[in-house]
């Protein structure tokens, strides 16, 4: 019992972070020879700083199960009670991977065992030029689960937006009834949306304080084709931010604590959705360091980017479609696609200074 409390205080403890807030066959660089020879994952202890890379994924039956569309570094220094929320966009494109970011723990667990955990952790040590002791990645759906459990989330919707083509789980190679030529015809067409509708449907939320069972806040967060702003990936992690948040409220309310069958519950779900390097010798040093941060000052940082033809330049761009990019959308540093020292410099500064700018100028 003792170690399933403890479990599910971790996962609070990630829960508080959080909320506050294949390929071609791949040429050997530096970065991935580090990856396929680097034999174990080394484990720190929790001193003055340690710092933990969060990863989500989508899961079950989705489309690209084990792509990272949620990444956060996190940054805490016990002894300035301050916590550093980095949001690293899904889409920034990694010269070494020749695909996104968001691919990195997918490649790896295709590779080996625990292979996604060292290549995501390689990949954003690199980009940040800053240590990551310890990773979490968390399946969302279970993390959806969990909020069914404790009886839906109260969740404040910051704008009206609907979205048209929100994919149904299950009916992702649904013929809609098409076959034959026709069937051949809409498979091979570029617009998925209208050749196969039944596949999707039209989702719409109100602004204002919502009331949200597991369901609702997955599609909530998962939502990427809304018109407008939020139809953004920044949109979605702010959306993200917003359910985890809610979440930790509703965890650390009393009927909640006080429920031993809930925990236990919740153990369960959280057992079957975890995947982490965190020893179980370390989970009472993540207790205590939970306990010495409640009063924690929490510092986010959202990079924002800029495309070609604005005239103020976010930190990253996207530049134009090329093969160089396979033809996807995607995004680079703004001084070039294998040059992150500005990203470097603006990293350290958060961590050691805090709301720094975000938007330099040339």
């Amino acid at each position: 019992m003792r170690k399933k409390v403890i479990v599910i205080v971790l996962l609070s403890l990630f829960v508080v972070f959080f909320g506050r807030l294949i390929f071609e066959a791949i040429k050997w660089t530096p970065v991935l020879l580090q990856y396929f020879f680097q034999k174990e994952i080394n484990l720190k202890k929790t001193q003055e700083r340690v710092n933990i890379l969060f990863l989500g994924i989508g899961g079950g039956k989705h489309d690209g199960p084990l792509l990272t569309d949620t990444i956060i570094y996190a940054s805490i220094d016990k002894g300035q009670q301050k916590v550093t929320l980095i949001s690293i966009p899904r889409d920034l494109w990694i010269p070494d991977l020749k695909a996104k970011i968001n691919t990195a723990y997918a490649f790896g667990e295709e590779r080996k065992k625990n292979g996604g955990l060292i290549l995501a952790k390689t990949i954003v040590e690199r980009i940040f030029n800053q240590p990551v002791d310890y990773i979490l990645r968390i399946d969302f759906n279970g993390f959806i689960k969990a909020i069914d459990m404790i009886g839906g989330i109260e969740v404040d919707v910051e704008r009206n937006f609907e979205d048209r083509e929100y994919p149904i789980s299950g009916k992702e190679t649904d013929t809609c009834g098409f076959s034959g030529e026709e069937f051949e015809q809409r498979a091979t067409s570029s617009a998925i949306f209208e050749a196969f509708p039944c596949r999707y449907e039209h989702i719409v939320f109100q602004g204002g304080i919502q009331h949200m069972n597991g369901e609702t806040a997955l599609k909530f967060v998962r939502s990427r084709h809304a018109q407008g702003t939020e139809g953004t990936d920044f949109a979605r992690s702010k959306r993200q931010e917003k359910v985890i948040e809610a979440f930790k409220d509703k965890m650390f309310s009393l009927p909640t604590l006080l429920n031993p069958g809930k925990l236990i519950s919740l153990y369960d779900v959280f057992q079957d959705s975890i995947h982490t390097d965190m020893q179980q010798n370390e989970y009472d040093d993540f207790v205590k360091l939970a306990k010495d941060l409640q009063d924690a000052k929490i510092n986010s940082v959202l990079f924002f980017y800029t495309d070609q033809y604005s005239e103020d330049q976010g930190i990253f761009v996207n530049p134009p479609t090329s093969e160089i990019y396979k033809n996807q959308w995607v995004l680079i540093p703004r001084k070039g696609s294998n040059d992150f020292s500005e990203i470097q410099k603006l990293v350290d500064c958060e961590i050691n200074i805090g709301n720094c700018n975000i938007t330099p100028t040339p």
